[in-house]
């Protein structure tokens, strides 16, 4: 039982960093391409009255949805390479 636990938790933590990283990730990319598209740095805080609504709604829209994307697709990732690993036969097992 304190095997299983303790599996549970490394597996959550390390979909934790996965989720983190990929967000991060991803994040910067969007700044990056956002820059180059308009010209300008992303509204850093949407609700300021000074940025428009068109921006603040563009940006605040297309960060949530690359985020949450890219953030499924790592953690399915990372879940896909550690079942595949954990349901492959070690090769000493087959020499016993």
């Amino acid at each position: 039982m304190a095997d299983t636990d303790k599996e549970d938790r490394s597996t959550r933590l390390m979909y934790a960093v996965t989720a983190m990283s990929a967000a991060f990730g991803a994040r910067k990319l969007l700044i990056f391409a956002w820059t180059k598209a308009t010209g300008k740095r992303p509204p850093t805080n949407p609700e300021d009255p000074q940025e428009t609504l068109a921006e603040a709604l563009g940006w605040s829209v297309l960060v949530g949805i690359t985020v949450a994307v890219v953030r499924v697709l790592a953690i399915r990732a990372v879940s896909r390479r550690s079942i595949d690993s954990a349901n492959r036969e070690p090769a000493n097992a087959a020499d016993g």
